[in-house]
């Protein structure tokens, strides 16, 4: 059979998802999974620090809020609420229904939020991952889930050690209520993994258990405990509930006299799972391919010194990763020959197949949530890449590079952690809207859908557009950083955030019209050859 009628056969098994620009796929397999990445400073080319966050879920809203710094009344409280499942909107997504209150503090910070509040004016930053734990943990007697801890953590702290107190504090009082979550805290000197469980059915309050990332290291977190040892001597890189041995004596997970390690006592499964650990051994094996570390190994180290410096467009193009060159890229069994009579990947098979085109390709693993999945996945809401920098004033020092729906054919736009707004198009929520031009998210949902379509042929259209507008965005930020830093020292810090500002909402609307005028572009370069 030659190569133009492999691609036609090809061909029909990608025709139904193409009806629709919103990808369909019951997403709730997935609504669990995200990856965060943390970099000490002595680990990256530039000496930020760094956490992240890839939030892959098709059901959390879609739009970037600045919200204020603020003092408020001594009676003040703040709402508490309970997400649950919607099904009611134009898409599916979150209902958030008031459950409590607790009291406010006299003043809270500003901070960029996003579905999980990730960075304020202090250059306080957190990333996320949902890695489960043992049923028996959960507890509904609480108040505070993950995205709400998110936020009163950025509203009232300044350090991530801060933050990991106040989070012991705020829990054993009010109560968790969510499924165990890793929070990757990072400020301006150093960066934490906070891991948090429910106290058990009934109880109220919750486990936890902090570790710090050596200056020099690379860690991940994918949806999975990876808090093994922990030394109680070291008070520099350990934090922990006092309830950590007791609960798992109690419950009988653990024995005095055995090793103590807290992902097998709290998180077994999670250990098994090839989705988690298969993106652990990826972001370890390209910072640091020395290593020679086992894709198959069930426990890998917390984390390792990279063999480089990692720079940022690095640590972004890990994000951007499907495994493509390695045996796991799910392509590799979906090929043709060409004209020439090699055999080669269909330009038709792409990495982001809905679960009807994996099961129809028989991929190897299942790709779902317990089997295989890449860290670009086609379920992405967003994802950040969030900087710390102590050298520079709060104002200029923290960024968050954003980048919305699915990171491989997305771009990574910076907003700085002062700027006071943001563009109305990354303001407005596409979940309520439904499929629109208002809403900045939809560009970009849609080009990475039909980008998906013809993988092989259209990534070369998206990389010819987005990396030399990401590259530009590199090569603007030491200016416009020049630039806010002397209108800085001359006691101006207004006109600095102004300055921010300004160039924040810049390369946003830029990088929205990009992804409609791509998405256009696309469209009717490969018209007739779907």
């Amino acid at each position: 059979m030659n190569y133009k009628n492999r691609q036609k056969l090809v061909l029909l098994a990608f025709l139904l998802p193409i009806i629709s620009f919103a990808q369909t796929v019951d997403f709730e397999d997935f609504r669990d999974e995200c990856t965060t990445i943390t970099m000490g400073k002595k680990a990256t080319h530039d000496g930020s620090v760094r956490t992240s966050h890839t939030d892959d879920s098709h059901r959390t809203r879609s739009n970037i809020l600045i919200v204020p710094a603020a003092n408020h009344p001594k009676e003040a409280t703040v709402t508490m609420y309970k997400r649950l499942w919607c099904d009611t909107t134009k898409m599916r997504s979150y209902r958030n229904d008031s459950i409590g209150v607790i009291p406010q503090v006299e003043h809270t910070f500003g901070y960029i939020n996003t579905a999980y509040p990730c960075m304020n004016e202090k250059q306080l930053a957190i990333g996320e991952s949902t890695i489960g734990g043992r049923n028996t943990l959960q507890s509904d007697n609480g108040l505070i889930d993950c995205q709400r801890l998110c936020g009163l953590l950025l509203q009232r702290c300044s350090t991530a050690r801060q933050a990991i107190a106040t989070a012991g504090d705020l829990l054993k009082k009010y109560g968790w209520i969510d499924a165990g979550e890793c929070l990757t805290i990072a400020d301006k000197n150093e960066v934490w993994h906070l891991e948090i469980y429910g106290p058990g059915k009934g109880n109220k309050g919750a486990l936890w258990v902090a570790q710090r990332v050596p200056d020099d290291h690379v860690a991940v977190n994918a949806n999975a405990s990876t808090i093994s040892l922990i030394d109680t001597t070291l008070h520099d890189y350990f934090m922990y509930s006092d309830n950590l041995f007791q609960l798992a004596l109690d419950s009988g997970w653990w024995k005095k006299g055995e090793p103590f390690r807290f992902c097998y006592v709290y998180a077994p499964h999670s250990r098994t799972m090839l989705a988690c650990r298969r993106r652990e051994w990826r972001v370890f094996d390209l910072v640091a391919p020395s290593l020679h570390l086992d894709p198959n190994t069930e426990l890998y180290p917390f984390s390792v010194k990279p063999d480089s410096l990692v720079s940022i467009e690095k640590m972004m193009s890990i994000f951007r990763d499907y495994y493509e060159g390695t045996e796991y890229d799910m392509r590799k069994n979906i090929t043709v020959t060409n004209d020439s009579g090699k055999t080669v990947i269909s330009p038709l098979a792409n990495p982001f197949m809905t679960v009807d085109e994996l099961k129809l390709h028989k991929v190897n693993g299942g790709w779902h949530q317990y089997g295989e999945r890449a860290i670009a996945v086609r379920f992405t809401m967003y994802g950040t890449v969030l900087q710390c920098r102590n050298w520079l004033p709060d104002e200029i020092g923290g960024v968050a590079w954003i980048a919305l729906d699915n990171v491989a054919s997305s771009v990574y736009v910076p907003i700085y952690c002062s700027v006071t707004d943001l563009p109305t198009t990354y303001k407005t929520c596409g979940r309520q809207t439904g499929f629109s031009k208002d809403a900045a998210w939809w560009a970009f949902n849609r080009l990475g859908t039909l980008a998906s379509k013809r993988w092989g042929s259209m990534r070369h259209d998206i990389d010819s557009t987005w990396q030399p507008f990401q590259n530009e965005m590199f090569t603007e930020q030491p200016v416009i950083e020049k630039k806010a830093l002397d209108v800085y020292n001359a006691k101006n810090p207004t006109k600095t955030i102004k300055i921010l500002t300004d160039y924040t909402n810049l390369y946003a609307n830029k990088a929205v019209q990009k992804a409609w005028d791509l998405g256009d572009q696309i469209w009717t370069k490969y018209d007739g050859m779907w």
